[in-house]
């Protein structure tokens, strides 16, 4: 499916473009972000500051493009919804070809409590599913959009998150700027708020600081960063595109903050790891792998790269990674027959 601004020649010509969910008339717009360097983490002097956000280091970043919001209700509900086929538009209603492979895509069984919430759907980011459940979703997308997505690593959040930025927040220093910015617990009236309404960082990116976190695909390592430094060192160069790949199901990233923290924790910087407190109230035995109950401040957004990658090295973004997910999930569908 042709969309304008969606191909660039280089990287140089990648611009803003708007995208749409087939069958649908939901749409979601994704700004370029350049490739380039950056230091990761903060430093020492820096309010606030944890343990975890450091040493800095040095990295190369690829160009890509970002989910200019948070993915919204009205995008996630499509995928949860199992009887959303997306008929393509036209006069002969058929189907597009990829819908048969969208179709075939696992999907979250039905909800046992409202995900949101009641703090509203229209407008609002998704929150409260798995990183396992927002990997699918990319996996869905992908298959719906024909473009290919995924979720962020780690060190491409904060990357777009800083806009070029060394401060502690992508506008500067100063906290007492934030509430322009972003929804924080100061502000947030103890409720996420619809997406977009604050101002953007400096690659036009909407609530990178607050209203909801976000997953991303590292796996949060204790030692990750002074790894990084170590091999930088041994390369005498800047590390090109790192990721941590998570290897069991807890401690695993979110970033950017949401509208239940205080300002210092909304910092570029800062890092925070699941745990598996997040389903502590699911009622469901075994846990679901889709929903995190107690997780009402983490949704996501979707990014995909300039270069696209082969269809094997697509998979490895997308795959649930855990035989853990992969038993839980083949014993649902046969409780389900």
């Amino acid at each position: 499916m042709g969309v304008a601004g969606a191909k660039a020649e280089k990287p140089e010509d990648m611009q803003v473009y708007v995208d749409k969910i087939l069958g649908s008339e939901v749409s979601f717009s994704m700004a370029p972000i350049p490739g380039g360097k950056f230091s990761m983490g903060s430093p020492k002097g820096e309010a606030g500051r944890k343990a975890d956000e450091g040493p800095v280091h040095e990295l190369q970043i690829a160009p890509f493009w970002m989910g200019v919001h948070e993915v919204t209700w009205d995008e996630y509900e499509l995928f949860m919804d199992r009887n959303f086929g997306g008929l393509a538009s036209g006069e002969d209603g058929e189907r597009s070809p990829q819908n048969a492979w969208a179709d075939a895509v696992s999907r979250p069984t039905p909800p046992y409590v409202p995900m949101d919430f009641n703090m509203g759907t229209e407008g609002y980011p998704a929150i409260s599913m798995t990183q396992f459940a927002a990997k699918q979703y990319t996996k869905w997308l992908s298959m719906k959009t024909g473009r290919f997505y995924r979720l962020a690593t780690e060190a491409e959040w904060e990357y777009a998150c800083r806009a070029g930025a060394t401060t502690a927040y992508s506008f500067g220093d100063d906290a007492d700027q934030l509430d322009a910015y972003a929804w924080h617990y100061g502000n947030s009236e103890e409720s996420y708020h619809p997406v977009g309404k604050k101002k953007p960082n400096a690659f036009g990116l909407f609530d990178m600081h607050g209203n909801v976190a976000e997953w991303v695909l590292d796996g949060h390592g204790e030692t990750t960063y002074a790894d990084r430094v170590l091999a930088a060192d041994r390369k005498a160069s800047a590390l090109v595109d790192p990721i941590h790949w998570p290897s069991t199901e807890y401690n695993r990233v979110v970033r950017g903050g949401s509208w239940d923290d205080d300002p210092e924790d909304l910092r570029s910087a800062v890092r925070r790891k699941s745990r598996d407190s997040w389903k502590m109230l699911d009622p469901q035995l075994p846990k679901s792998i889709w929903y995190l109950t107690n997780a009402r401040t983490v949704g996501f957004r979707v990014v995909r790269p300039f270069v696209e990658p082969t269809a094997e090295e697509q998979e490895e973004f997308w795959q649930a990674d855990i035989e853990r997910i992969a038993a839980i999930q083949e014993r649902q569908r046969q409780g389900e027959r």
